[in-house]
């Protein structure tokens, strides 16, 4: 998402939203190691500290906060060139009002049920905004990409530049209680399930 999909270059401003789950950890640290700044996004306070933790440069609570505006406060009115948005229908409005003039949506989650309806006109007026929905297969079709994008994953792994933290483990049979927490936003990291 960040270097393929995104492009995301030194300097650039990405949000990121639900920066304290599995992937946006991932994502946040990911960004930070290539010389981004990064604004998260959270939905429970007590989730702020994580979100600083793996980098973000500036934690927005989402339930508390219009995230649109406050990143066009932060960005002096511009917009974010990228939003990383693994979220989906519940953040789809604020994505939209955070990205800057002709910015990219990169939307790769539905943890709030999938985007739907999407109108060309709103990315017309909100910039004429590019919007994508990648999937691994897509950007990993041949073995010289498999190749390249596995060597780049461990890499960052063996740098320690991004760290994956498994914040809980749920029994295979509790997967539908293991949901119901990652959509309710009471999970940190990433979510197992166990045999």
């Amino acid at each position: 998402m960040v270097e393929r999909a995104a492009k995301v270059q030194p300097g650039m401003t990405v949000l990121v939203h639900s920066a304290a789950g599995g992937v946006g950890q991932i994502a946040v640290a990911w960004l930070k190691a290539i010389g981004a700044t990064v604004i998260g996004t959270v939905g429970h306070a007590d989730k702020v500290e994580k979100a600083r933790a793996v980098g973000c440069d500036h934690v927005l609570r989402s339930r508390e906060e219009d995230v649109a505006a406050r990143v066009k406060e932060i960005t002096g009115g511009a917009g974010v060139p990228v939003v990383l948005d693994g979220i989906g229908r519940a953040t789809w409005e604020a994505s939209l009002g955070a990205a800057a003039r002709r910015g990219l949506i990169v939307s790769y989650g539905n943890a709030s049920g999938s985007v739907e309806g999407v109108k060309l006109a709103a990315l017309n007026q909100h910039g004429s905004l590019f919007v994508t929905r990648p999937k691994l297969f897509d950007y990993y079709a041949t073995p010289e990409e498999r190749a390249a994008g596995a060597a780049r994953l461990f890499a960052m792994l063996e740098s320690g530049a991004i760290q994956p933290e498994i914040g809980q483990r749920f029994a295979l049979q509790d997967a539908a209680e293991a949901h119901r927490a990652i959509e309710g936003g009471q999970t940190t990291g990433s979510t197992i399930l166990l045999p």
